[in-house]
């Protein structure tokens, strides 16, 4: 049995970067042709130019809040999709809100090799907890398992109770979802007296594991490897293993650009540095140019001990601005800025992000202006409104003003 994937995964690096940027022309002459949006952010640029990374690096970087206000201009996709492609296939929102449509084709957002970097093979049953509501995580996954020939359960978030029962009944060979949520059914389990002993691979996603999460799951005899996605682009990087050792960062998928860049730039930084991650993915149906993600991450410059030759990323560095995932869920300013709006005496409000045992928790921190009394429980209220999340609210003497609105405390190195 083979321990890659596919040929491409091994391939001579300077062969994969030629192969790229060989494709690239005529992908972003498509780009152009078939979507409004694109032929006006890219009305100077010759496509047939842009043929290395120096040229790729002159195009306009597009970030999450100039995508939220073009989709607010053009719904739902800002005139940034190909409209053809569109029939048949689902639509998204995920929190900001952001619109995505569903790519076209059997997994399009790119998760097999990641499922098979994890272990998980042909016949293998995924129990998939991540949500099939709204947004497209559980999709992306759900696809990923199915395409490496895996049958999938889709248990979605939630009803735990239930969730454990099938789990018991089924016996799946492995666990997809948020990091936490695992341990969340297994503890359950242990609660009711039910046995889950046959989950013993994890590919886990949309929440940081912590090396204490890794560590616990190891001892329960669950080997748990995770992949970095996002709903725009799919999963952009996953960890590979030796051994059955996890190794020191993720490999990037194929078929994908991936750049570090100064944050508030385009500027591509050098290897090792600190930067936004930016990438360019070959989606015909939602060409996603130069797309910031506004995750921190850092370029590994030596080959993975694995064998796969791709580009290695550190992994989720922390965000290069103040949008912050939440138990899966983007928080965004915006958000946080609508919930002090709508309840009058908040002077300065800042939400706190934190990690209580191994969960994720937020408390939004209020500073009342002169002489109000805010309603808290109408805040609290407004809070989960607007993030879907449940969190608490508290009154502070005062807060900085420095002009940060989300505050994530969370320590990734433990």
């Amino acid at each position: 049995m083979s321990d890659y994937f596919d040929e491409l995964e091994t391939r001579d690096p300077q062969r994969r970067e030629a192969a790229l940027f060989e494709r690239l022309p005529d992908f972003l002459a498509g780009a152009i042709a078939a979507a409004p949006g694109w032929r006006r952010r890219l009305s100077d640029v010759d496509p047939r130019e842009v043929t290395s990374r120096a040229a790729l690096a002159e195009l306009p970087v597009l970030r999450k809040p100039e995508l939220m206000e073009a989709q607010a201009a053009e719904p739902p996709f800002g005139g940034l999709a190909d409209p053809a492609s569109l029939d048949g296939n689902r639509i998204f929102m995920s929190p900001g809100p952001v619109w995505e449509p569903q790519p076209s084709g059997s997994d399009a957002w790119q998760g097999a090799r990641a499922f098979f970097a994890a272990g998980i093979r042909k016949g293998d049953l995924v129990h998939n907890a991540l949500s099939y509501h709204m947004t497209p995580g559980g999709f992306i996954l759900d696809e990923g398992a199915r395409a490496l020939g895996a049958r999938v359960f889709p248990g979605g978030v939630g009803n735990t109770e239930q969730q454990v029962e099938a789990a018991a009944f089924l016996k799946p060979d492995a666990y997809a979802g948020t990091p936490d949520y695992l341990k969340v059914m297994l503890d359950k389990a242990a609660e009711m007296g039910r046995d889950l002993s046959s989950i013993r691979k994890a590919l886990v996603s949309g929440g940081a594991l912590f090396p204490s999460m890794r560590a616990d799951y190891a001892e329960r005899g669950v080997a748990v490897m995770q992949a970095y996605a996002t709903a725009d682009l799919g999963v952009i990087a996953y960890e590979s293993a030796l051994a059955g050792e996890p190794l020191p960062g993720m490999i990037v998928n194929e078929t994908m650009i991936v750049e570090i860049v100064r944050p508030g730039t385009g500027d591509p930084v050098p290897a090792g540095e600190v930067g936004e991650l930016v990438v360019t993915s070959f989606n015909p149906a939602y060409p996603l140019i130069r797309f910031g993600t506004g995750d921190l991450s850092a370029v590994l410059d030596e080959p993975s001990p694995c064998g796969r030759t791709n580009m290695r990323i550190k992994g989720w560095m922390g965000r290069a601005d103040q949008r912050t995932k939440v138990k899966g869920m983007f928080v965004d300013p915006k958000q946080v800025d609508a919930v002090v709006k709508s309840v009058p005496g908040v002077g300065r409000a800042r939400l706190v992000v934190d990690r209580v045992g191994d969960s994720d928790a937020m408390t939004l921190m209020i500073a009342p202006m002169p002489g109000a009394a805010p309603d808290l429980q109408a805040l609290n209220a407004a809070l989960h409104a607007q993030t879907k999340l449940n969190g608490t609210v508290e009154i502070a003497a005062d807060l900085p003003n420095d002009g940060k609105v989300i505050d994530d405390r969370r320590d990734y190195s433990k």
